[in-house]
């Protein structure tokens, strides 16, 4: 059975690991510049990020566009 869908590169990687792997290979500094959201760059938190993260889909766009540039996956 073919599919129709194009495979997404990001099937089975958790939000979490996306967030966590960014920020060990940037750090929140850079992140926050890379990606201009306050949860990034205003006492940021791993737990802090998917809360906003979870509820706001642009932001979410941009990070995942971000972890998939950087080619960490």
């Amino acid at each position: 059975m073919s599919s129709d869908k194009p495979q997404n590169p990001l099937h089975g990687v958790t939000l979490e690991a996306i967030v966590t792997a960014l920020e060990a290979h940037y750090g929140w500094e850079k992140l926050g510049q890379l990606i201009a959201i306050r949860c990034f760059q205003s006492e940021p938190s791993v737990k802090s990020s998917l809360k906003f993260l979870r509820k706001t889909p642009w932001a979410r766009e941009k990070v995942e566009a971000l972890y998939l540039r950087s080619k960490l996956h």
